[in-house]
C-alpha cells in the first residue's frame, strides 16, 4: 500500500500542544509550528482500524494488559535491531520522561550527580533538577563540518567522580546521531567500569535515516546489558505520543521490583485501552507504513540541506543521520542570545526550538527544527527563512 505523507492536517481543532500552546510559548499565533517533537503526519491506518475496533465495543472499563502486548515489542526489536529482550523483563511507562524521572528517582540519592551528554533533550536536564539531583554534563566534540562524537577523556573523567546513573540518548537528539557499536561499547565499558548504572532513552530508535543502523545500548554485550536499562516506545515513530505508552526493559529483577514499587504504590502499572490496542496494531503491522514514512522524511532532510546551501549559506545543517529533528547552526547570522530565537519568530514566522533548552552552552547559536510534516510545510518555511535571512543580510 503507497500512503501519502504530503496530506495537509489542520491540527488547530485537534487539542495539540505544538498549535494551540505556540501563542502562549512564543506569543503569537501566526507562525508555521515546527517545534515539539511530534509528526502533523497521521498515523498507520492499521493503529487507526484497532483503535476504532476497540471503540466500537463501547466500554472502556480497567484494561488487562496480554502477554502478547510485550511479545511485540520484543518481537519488534528482534526484527529492526536483531535484538531479543527477555519479556519477562518489559515494564509499561507512563513515556519516556516519566521512566527518566522514576529512574533518577528510585536509583540515585538527592545531591547525586547524574551523567549525560549535551547538547540533549531539555527534559534531561528536568529529569534530574526536579528530584534534586545535579546535571553533570560532557561536551560532545564537534569537526569543522558539524558532525558530532563523544570526547572519552572528558567522559571518563566525569565517571571518575561516581556518577550513579548516566542517562545516553541513543540515538542521539537533537545532534542527530546514531552511536555506532564501537562507541556503545566504549561507553558502557567505561560506565560499568566506574559503577555507573546506564539508562539508554531509544525512543527515537526507529526513525533510522540514510541506511544507518540503531544498536541498542543492552545488546553491546553481556556484560554491558547486566547494566543497562532500556527505555523504548512507539510514540516517537507512529506519533502516539497522545496515547502515552512506552516500555522500560530491565536486566534483573532487583531493578524491575525497585522501579515497579514507586508506580504500583500509585497505582499506575496499566495501560488504557486504546494504547493497548494501538501499540501492538504498530509493532505487528506498522512495518512498511515506517519504511514509507522514513523515505518521506529523507526527502524532506535533503530538501532543507540543498535549500540552505544554495540560498541560505549563514545557516550550517550536518545531515542528521536519524530522526525527524535538524539540528542548525545560526551561528552565521551573528544573532546572540535571546536575539535568534526572537528573529525566527518575529521575522520568520517560523516556531522552533531554541538551541540553548538543550544546554546552554552548547546549544548557544543553534535552532531545532521538525521536518516530520508534509513537503509544503517544509517549502513554505524555506521561503520565510530566506527571505528573513535576505532581508538581514541586506540582499
Amino acid at each position: 500500500m503507497q500512503y501519502d505523507f504530503n496530506q495537509p492536517i489542520d491540527r488547530w481543532d485537534n487539542f495539540a500542544v505544538k498549535y494551540d500552546e505556540m501563542e502562549a510559548k512564543y506569543g503569537r499565533r501566526d507562525l508555521l509550528p515546527m517545534w515539539i517533537a511530534d509528526m502533523d503526519l497521521k498515523t498507520a491506518p492499521a493503529i487507526l482500524e484497532a483503535i476504532d475496533a476497540r471503540n466500537k465495543q463501547g466500554i472502556f472499563g480497567y484494561t488487562s494488559r496480554p502477554d502478547s502486548y510485550f511479545r511485540a515489542v520484543c518481537d519488534w526489536q528482534e526484527k529492526r535491531n536483531g535484538w531479543r529482550p527477555d519479556q519477562e523483563h518489559c515494564v509499561f511507562a507512563l513515556g519516556v520522561v516519566p521512566a527518566l524521572c522514576t529512574c533518577v528517582r528510585e536509583f540515585s540519592a538527592p545531591g547525586d550527580e547524574i551523567l549525560f551528554l549535551t547538547p540533549v533533550y531539555g527534559e534531561f536536564f528536568e529529569s534530574v533538577e526536579n528530584w534534586d539531583r545535579k546535571p553533570l554534563t560532557v561536551s560532545l566534540l564537534q569537526d569543522e563540518d558539524g558532525r558530532y562524537s563523544v570526547d572519552f577523556d572528558a567522559f571518563e573523567a566525569a565517571l571518575k567522580r561516581k556518577p550513579p546513573i548516566f542517562i545516553l540518548c541513543n540515538p542521539h537528539n537533537p545532534v542527530g546521531r546514531v552511536w555506532t557499536p564501537e562507541e556503545l561499547r566504549r561507553m558502557g565499558e567505561l560506565c560499568v567500569k566506574y559503577g555507573t548504572l546506564m539508562v539508554s532513552d531509544e525512543i527515537h530508535s526507529d526513525l533510522m535515516l540514510f541506511g544507518h543502523k540503531h544498536t541498542p545500548l543492552a545488546s553491546v554485550s553481556g556484560e554491558i546489558a547486566a547494566h543497562t536499562i532500556t527505555c523504548t516506545s512507539a510514540t516517537k515513530t507512529f506519533n502516539l505520543a497522545g496515547l502515552q505508552a512506552a516500555t522500560l526493559i530491565f536486566p534483573n529483577e532487583e531493578l524491575q521490583n525497585k522501579y515497579q514499587k514507586f508506580w504500583k504504590s500509585l497505582d499506575v502499572h496499566r495501560n488504557n485501552c486504546f494504547s493497548l490496542v494501538a501499540v501492538e496494531a504498530a509493532f505487528r503491522h506498522g512495518e512498511e507504513w515506517v519504511d514509507q514514512l522514513l523515505t518521506h522524511l529523507e526527502g524532506n532532510v535533503l530538501y532543507v540541506e540543498e535549500f540552505l546551501k544554495a540560498h541560505i549559506p549563514e545557516i550550517k545543517l550536518h545531515r542528521p543521520e536519524c530522526t525527524y529533528l535538524l539540528w542548525l547552526n545560526c551561528k552565521g547570522l551573528d544573532l546572540p542570545g535571546d536575539a535568534l530565537p526572537a528573529f525566527m519568530a518575529e521575522e520568520a514566522h517560523l516556531a522552533l526550538n531554541d538551541g540553548r533548552g538543550f544546554g546552554p552552552v552548547d546549544g548557544e547559536g543553534y535552532m531545532r527544527m521538525n521536518i516530520a510534516c508534509p513537503r509544503g510545510v517544509v517549502e513554505r518555511a524555506m521561503a520565510q527563512l530566506k527571505a528573513a535571512v535576505d532581508k538581514r543580510m541586506g540582499r
